[in-house]
C-alpha cells in the first residue's frame, strides 16, 4: 500500500492511524517519488518506525541530522522525532516502512524497562541499519517478515507479528547505545514544533520573522539559528516552501485560477508565486497543472 499523501496537522504530526484492524501497526512500501510532493515531507509521529529499502536509496533528515540509506540498508526512528526523505539521484527508491506503538512492542510489565528509556533517550533519534553486523540483519529480515505477515494474513498472523517485534527490538537495544537525556534537547525540540506549528496555522496569511521567533519563545537571531541548524534554510524560506508544497494539492484538486491559488496559500502576487514555484519545481504552476490533470 502506497500512501502518496499523508495527512499531518499543523505541528507536523502526521494523522495517518498507523494501525492494521487488530494491530497498532502499519507495515507498507512507499516510493518516494509517488507522494504528491515528490517527496516524503517533514513530519512526526508518536509511533516508532523501522524502514528498508528495497531499491535505490534514499537522503533521510531526522531533526538535525542527514544520511544516505542504500538498497539493502534500513533505518530506525524514534517517536516524536522530525524527519523526511528525498530520492537520492531519482533513484526509484522504494522502502518498507514499518509503523509501530512504543506501548505494543513488548508487555506492559517489560515496557518501563526495556522500552520507554529508548524512546525517551534525547540522544537517540534515530540508527542507521548498515546490514553488516548479525543484529542488525535480523532487525531487517524481522521487518521483511512482518511485511509479508501483514500482506498475506496467515493464521495467528497477529502473533507472529508480536514475535518478530519482540526481537526487534531485542537486537535493537543489544547493540550497546548508552542513553542520555538532555533537557535542553527536549526543550529545541518543542520549540522547534512550536514554530513550525505556528507557520502552518498561519502560512496563508502575512508571516512576520517576529511572529514566527515569538512562538517558539526566542529572538530573531536565535529562531534563525534554530531553522539553518535544523532546516538548512531561513524561517521565511521555509514559509516560501510551504506554501508552495500546500499549492501542490490545490492545483491538482482544484479549478482555481494559478492567481486564485497564489493568494490562497499566502503569497501577495501571482509573478512571485510562479517565480517561486518555478524554482522549486523546475516548471511553472499552470504547467504543472496541466502536466496533473493528464496523469
Amino acid at each position: 500500500m502506497q500512501i502518496r499523501d499523508f495527512m499531518i496537522d499543523q505541528s507536523l504530526k502526521e494523522l495517518t492511524e498507523h494501525r492494521t484492524v487488530v494491530l497498532p501497526v502499519a507495515c507498507y512500501e512507499t516510493k518516494i517519488n509517488q507522494n504528491i510532493n515528490g517527496y516524503i515531507p517533514l513530519h512526526w509521529h508518536d509511533e516508532i518506525q523501522f524502514v528498508q529499502v528495497v531499491k535505490g536509496e534514499a537522503i533521510f533528515q531526522i531533526n538535525e541530522e542527514k544520511l544516505t540509506v542504500r538498497e539493502g540498508e534500513g533505518l530506525f526512528i524514534n517517536s516524536g522525532c522530525l524527519h523526511m526523505a528525498i530520492d537520492k539521484g531519482d533513484s526509484g527508491c522504494v522502502y518498507i516502512c514499518l509503523n509501530v506503538s512504543p506501548h505494543f512492542v513488548l508487555s506492559q510489565e517489560l515496557y518501563t524497562t526495556y522500552v520507554n528509556p529508548y524512546i525517551k533517550a534525547t540522544n537517540f533519534p534515530f540508527l542507521h541499519l548498515g546490514a553488516e553486523d548479525n543484529w542488525e540483519i535480523n532487525i531487517l529480515d524481522a521487518i521483511v517478515r512482518i511485511n509479508q505477515l501483514i500482506q498475506q494474513k496467515p493464521p495467528y498472523y497477529e502473533i507472529d507479528v508480536s514475535i518478530q517485534l519482540s526481537l526487534i527490538w531485542k537486537n535493537l537495544i543489544i547493540n550497546g547505545v548508552k542513553l542520555e537525556y538532555e533537557q535542553a534537547e527536549v526543550l529545541k525540540n518543542h520549540r522547534m514544533k512550536q514554530m513550525l506549528n505556528w507557520i502552518h496555522t498561519h502560512y496563508a496569511e502575512k508571516v512576520l520573522l517576529d511572529d514566527i521567533a515569538r512562538a517558539g519563545q526566542l529572538s530573531r537571531s536565535e529562531c534563525c539559528r534554530y531553522f539553518k541548524r535544523i532546516l538548512k534554510k531561513t524561517p521565511l524560506n521555509y514559509v516560501t516552501d510551504y506554501r508552495i508544497q500546500k499549492s501542490l494539492i490545490l492545483l491538482q484538486q482544484s479549478e482555481s485560477s494559478v492567481t486564485d491559488v497564489a493568494y490562497q496559500v499566502g503569497f501577495n502576487s501571482s509573478s512571485y508565486f510562479i517565480d517561486q514555484f518555478r524554482k522549486s519545481m523546475n516548471m511553472t504552476p499552470l504547467t504543472y497543472k496541466k502536466y496533473k490533470k493528464s496523469d
